[in-house]
């Protein structure tokens, strides 16, 4: 999506005080963001770095699932607590602190057990948008992965000890309507123009005032006539076309030099690509049902419109990029262009309503500013299916993909088994590795590993460089190692908050001692 326009002097408080966060993801980003309700579990070093980078840019509330008090430990590593906190209940001090932060965030604790809560009130977590954990053994993770997989919840587990970190993402489905591509591509229409289109470049005589998309659909079309009717797609028939315009420069013309520039991206735009296709070929999209939700229902109603007044075309965007151009030309030709979006978002709208009819659903379930949305963004759909964290509990379970990863050199999955072997100490022994005894702990904690290995049906084996490098910390948090996991767990929970962006799928690995990240699909 591009930047917003220039904002009005007249901003609100609140508006100033969130400019730059719009900028990224919209009002209506930062609407969801304000109403969204966040559950911690354990505030940790890397749990109180992960909500601070929610609170500041305006998280509507949280929730912090803690039983623990302040030990020195946290002192060390967790910048939200002090001496004065000490010996205190660990959720009351750091929910005090961060919301000392942003007094537009409701901030609230409960100094009880997550195992206690999941056991005696599992309800509790119906009323959040997203849950993320750090600090937790295998049996809690597995019993959470399990309730909210149920309830279709996002949750992220979350791991910081010494310079190791990991983050897991479980969505059962999750549908992105604007993912702000890197490399989008404009759909300009020049190798089919709609009628108001072609008659208004047809009525258009090329002169240095004119917008280079003139220029560009002018030498197309001598391009077009001279090659029995193709449009460019190589890359050699893209330097002919740029060939052909630069001969018919007669001077150095910024709008000529500016749709030589513009010949790689300005063709291809408002067909189906093979990810769309896909989505509109889901059974979500074939079967709507009342169960369907507004995403779907749009996804229907773009691809009936797809299939019948815009013959194989998505809706026109109604978005073009900034030309040189004397200001009459251009806002003439951006007018033409949003005129044809608003008519297709139109018919959309008109489908979108027809189709909610049938499935007895409020007409007011899909507004017209969602369909103007969705059009505009259609080209660039992503639905994400994620699996289940317990899952990977199981044996056997993603086996192949893990050794393979172990047998590819300078992976970190390694890193990924440790951390599970981790957990599972966690369980059987009640502590830390590394907390009472490092050398036997190593020991220990790497006859896990080799366990969890051997029932995978995996024959490698876990160095005991990076068993024992676990194991020194004792489980301490290095602040610096938390606070940048907790900066990339902040980004995905606004990705899932927001429904903008692609958020990772599914575990994201971190080496701080080679500066080396990853991401896998377990």
């Amino acid at each position: 999506m591009s930047s917003p326009g220039p904002r009005s002097p007249e901003l609100t408080d609140k508006s100033r005080k969130y400019d730059r966060q719009i900028r990224l993801w919209g009002e209506h980003g930062q609407s969801q963001l304000e109403t969204a309700q966040v559950c911690l579990i354990n505030a940790t070093a890397l749990g109180a770095e992960i909500m601070k980078g929610l609170v500041l840019p305006g998280i509507g509330g949280f929730m912090i699932v803690d039983d623990s008090l302040v030990t020195e430990a946290d002192l060390d590593s967790n910048f939200f607590l002090d001496a004065s906190s000490l010996g205190k209940a660990r959720a009351k001090c750091c929910a005090t602190m961060l919301q000392e932060m942003n007094t537009d965030v409701n901030g609230d604790y409960v100094d009880e057990s997550i195992d206690h809560i999941l056991q005696v009130n599992p309800e509790f977590f119906k009323n959040y948008d997203v849950v993320v954990a750090t600090s937790l053994d295998e049996r809690s993770i597995v019993t959470l992965s399990n309730l909210l997989w149920d309830l279709n919840i996002p949750l992220v587990i979350c791991r910081s000890v010494g310079f190791l970190g990991s983050v897991r993402v479980q969505v059962k489905e999750h549908c992105v309507i604007e993912t702000h591509p890197d490399n989008r591509q404009s759909d300009l229409r020049l190798e089919q123009p709609f009628a108001s289109l072609k008659e208004h470049i047809d009525n258009t005589t090329l002169s240095p005032k004119v917008p280079w998309l003139i220029v560009m659909y002018k030498y197309l079309q001598q391009y077009v006539a001279e090659n029995n009717g193709q449009v460019p797609s190589t890359y050699r028939e893209k330097i002919k076309l740029r060939d052909m315009i630069r001969a018919g420069m007669t001077a150095d013309e910024e709008n000529y030099e500016e749709a030589i520039k513009a010949v790689n991206s300005s063709f291809g735009g408002g067909h189906l690509t093979t990810g769309i296709k896909a989505i509109m070929n889901d059974e979500s999209c074939i079967n709507l049902n009342k169960q369907s939700t507004p995403f779907w229902i749009l996804v229907r109603a773009v691809k009936d419109f797809v299939e019948t007044e815009g013959k194989g075309w998505l809706p026109l965007p109604g978005v073009i990029p900034d030309m040189t151009a004397d200001t009459a030309s251009y806002i003439n030709l951006q007018n033409i262009y949003r005129a044809q979006a608003l008519h297709d978002a139109d018919i959309v709208h008109r489908r979108a309503q027809q189709l909610l009819k049938e499935l007895d659903k409020p007409s007011d379930t899909i507004t017209e500013k969602d369909v103007k949305l969705f059009c505009r963004e259609a080209a660039n759909l992503a639905v994400i299916r994620g699996t289940k964290i317990a899952d990977e509990y199981e044996k056997g379970y993603k086996a192949t993909s893990i050794a393979r990863g172990l047998e590819t050199p300078n992976t970190l999955v390694e890193h990924y088994v440790i951390l599970r072997a981790m957990e599972k100490f966690k369980t059987e022994y009640g502590s830390t590795p590394g907390q009472t005894e490092v050398e036997t702990d190593t020991a220990r904690i790497k006859g896990i590993a080799c366990r969890l290995l051997n029932e995978w049906g995996v024959s490698a084996q876990i160095s005991d460089d990076l068993a024992h490098e676990l194991c020194r910390y004792g489980g301490h948090e290095v602040h610096s190692i938390s606070a940048y996991v907790g900066g990339c767990v902040a980004h995905e929970l606004i990705k899932l908050i927001t429904k903008q962006y692609k958020p990772i799928n599914n575990t994201f690995i971190y080496n701080a001692i080679t500066s080396e990240t990853d991401v896998y699909q377990f």
